[in-house]
């Protein structure tokens, strides 16, 4: 059974045209996470004050946004966005937790 739900996840689309909804899905609210994750670490750092790191982690929320979804929803198979959704994920919480 398990091997079958990671061959379902590993096979690439059958048409490329189409990104699919679970890619499209995991692309929007992935690409959200990391986004606000990334901004928070950003407005973390120490080495600015805090009206500029507001503002610059603003700017670089949309940024990031953009293109962490489109990172995710052009990968080749379900499971290459899991990972591309997952492994970021995982490094800017452990960062974040460091930091703070």
């Amino acid at each position: 059974m398990l091997k079958n739900i990671y061959t379902y996840l590993n096979s690439p689309e059958k048409d490329g045209k189409k990104i699919g909804l679970f890619r499209g899905v995991l692309s929007i609210i992935g690409g959200l996470l990391l986004a606000y994750l990334g901004m928070t670490l950003f407005a973390l750092l120490p080495f600015m004050e805090v009206k500029e790191a507001a503002i610059l982690s603003i700017m670089f929320n949309t940024f990031v946004w953009a293109c962490a979804t489109t990172w995710i929803a052009l990968s080749i198979s379900k499971l290459q966005a899991l990972y591309r959704f997952i492994i970021p994920t995982s490094l800017f919480s452990i960062a974040l937790i460091i930091l703070y």
